[in-house]
């Protein structure tokens, strides 16, 4: 009976210890973190590529580049002034300009002081513009005269009285300096002085 009491409690205890050979081992800490450290946010990879730096829509494809805005177009009604026939006096006509800085307002003025109404006569009308240029309360223009937008000296002077009148009904402008080809000529045609700057 000893022996049947003996040979029991062993039998159990290699049970008991064959039990315990099969359960998992915690794995260390650092392994831990190691294997959680492996999943990682597909944003953070592509960070990662780019040298640290994240790219925006990245994941669908699209930049995100905005479309350039185009500048406020400007409408502004001024008065031009043109001549008869009889090249004897000027005469107002109303005009709507459009334009998105203030050079390109001069420049359209300008335009619209080469085109006159129907019966009318522009005196600037063959006449090149090079450029035009403002800076404190001056306005510089330049151009040139081909020989057919010469004039005698009553076109001239009312050609010199309607660029005045045309472009000082704008505030800013305080004085006009014409120069033809970067020239400051001391007339305009050859026939009425030309003042550098005209004042306003």
């Amino acid at each position: 009976m000893k022996k049947i009491g003996i040979s029991g409690m062993l039998l159990i205890m290699l049970i008991v210890a064959a039990g315990c050979g099969e359960k998992p081992q915690a794995a260390p800490v650092g392994e831990q973190s190691s294997a959680a450290t492996n999943i990682t946010d597909p944003a953070e990879t592509v960070e990662a590529a780019n040298g640290g730096q994240t790219v925006q829509g990245a994941g669908n494809g699209e930049g995100s580049k905005q479309e350039p805005q185009e500048p406020e177009k400007i409408t502004k009604k001024i008065e031009v002034f043109f001549t008869d026939d009889d090249i004897m006096e000027l005469h107002a006509t109303e005009r709507s300009i459009s334009f998105t800085e203030d050079l390109l307002k001069y420049k359209e003025a300008f335009k619209a002081l080469q085109t006159a109404e129907p019966g009318m006569i522009s005196l600037w009308e063959k006449v090149i513009l090079n450029s035009v240029q403002f800076a404190g309360g001056e306005l510089a223009i330049d151009i040139s005269l081909p020989d057919e937008a010469r004039l005698g000296s009553g076109g001239e002077a009312l050609a010199i009285e309607s660029i005045k009148q045309t472009f000082f009904q704008f505030e800013e402008v305080e004085k006009l300096e014409l120069t033809v080809d970067g020239e400051k000529l001391d007339s305009l045609m050859g026939h009425v002085d030309l003042e550098h700057p005209i004042q306003k």
